[in-house]
């Protein structure tokens, strides 16, 4: 499955990502928030591997996917999503701190929205939040997904009990005409 949007190509991970996809998911500012901390290069290379095995989605799998800058190919993030057989979806997104601020995310969420309503035929996606990280709440915000819920200190999180908000958007409250102008969907 690849996804392609005016200025990214969301792909496959190869293992010549591996440096840059640790580099950056190594770094304490994005690994605080998230569930996963690679401790190292072959821990990411082990990861990459087991995603290529993946040709598309597996209801119950996360499915990793790249996030490049499509004219020159490199790697400035990656996302992730989980299909359910009862027509949800969660997903997750990451960008390289040097990339953040540039309306990647917003661009490359966009996308896969656009295919998880469309191409999927999801019925509703939602995003688990940690409300300390202001980035990503608006960000969800900015795509249209509704706050549903704030749970406080409900899971224990490297050692910390932790909020989690939990944003999401039904398929009847998707902007379809957003999703075909930013996304060119091809699926292989």
């Amino acid at each position: 499955m690849e996804l392609a949007t005016e200025r990214l190509l969301l792909d496959a991970l190869t293992l010549e990502d591996a440096p840059a996809l640790f580099g950056y998911r190594g770094d304490p500012d994005v690994w605080r928030y998230q569930n996963w901390r690679p401790e190292s290069l072959a821990e990411v290379e082990r990861f990459i591997r087991k995603q290529s095995a993946l040709d598309a989605p597996v209801v119950g799998q996360w499915f990793q996917r790249a996030i490049r800058l499509r004219r020159e190919g490199s790697l400035v993030g990656d996302l992730a999503f989980c299909l359910s057989e009862d027509g949800q979806a969660e997903f997750g997104i990451t960008i390289a701190p040097p990339q953040q601020g540039r309306g990647l995310a917003r661009e490359a969420a966009t996308a896969l929205l656009g295919a998880l309503f469309g191409t999927f035929g999801m019925h509703r996606v939602r995003a688990s939040v940690d409300p300390r990280n202001l980035s990503s709440m608006a960000l969800m915000r900015s795509l249209g997904l509704r706050q549903e819920a704030h749970m406080r200190e409900c899971l224990k999180f490297r050692g910390e009990w932790v909020d989690d908000v939990i944003f999401a958007l039904l398929a009847r409250e998707w902007p379809i005409n957003v999703a075909a102008d930013t996304a060119d969907v091809a699926t292989r």
